[in-house]
């Protein structure tokens, strides 16, 4: 198997590989590229690639509140779980979310994406509010790691 190489989405090629992976992955959310750009401003966006080829993009929205949340989203190409690529992707954006100072972290993922939820509770996040977005029909959880040593 070819290597992991995690890294800062930058530029136009990246930001497409970016958007093309969430939108796989969360399909009632799916953003357009002017989207993106808008997040890469605001978060912490990274692709990760087996060889050249992409398999799974994370997120990190720095701390907000007066909790100091931060939020971590890890997405694995369905192709390519199992592999550790999700639990490589999670650590980084776990690294991250505690240099910018978090004093928790949460998580949020799609409630039909059953593998999602399985690897954020085998992580220690537990849920912490059922909701469906204004207009939509698609139910999210949001998830808190019970413990984050900061």
């Amino acid at each position: 198997m070819a290597a992991l190489r995690v890294g800062a989405v930058d530029g136009e090629a990246m930001l497409e590989q970016w958007r093309y992976v969430h939108n796989v992955i969360v399909p009632p959310a799916a953003v357009s590229l002017d989207e993106v750009r808008e997040r890469g401003e605001r978060y912490r966006l990274e692709n990760a690639y087996l060889g050249g080829e992409i398999v799974g993009c994370s997120t990190v929205r720095p701390p907000e509140g007066e909790e100091r949340v931060a939020t971590v989203i890890a997405r694995v190409l369905p192709a390519f779980r199992g592999r550790g690529i999700g639990t490589a992707l999670y650590g980084r954006g776990l690294a991250h979310a505690r240099g910018l100072g978090a004093g928790a972290v949460g998580t949020v993922v799609l409630a039909a994406n059953a593998e999602g939820l399985r690897f954020a509770r085998a992580r220690g996040f537990a849920e912490w509010e059922r909701y469906v977005l204004d207009g939509g029909s698609d139910e999210w959880v949001d998830l808190r790691l019970a413990s984050f040593p900061g």
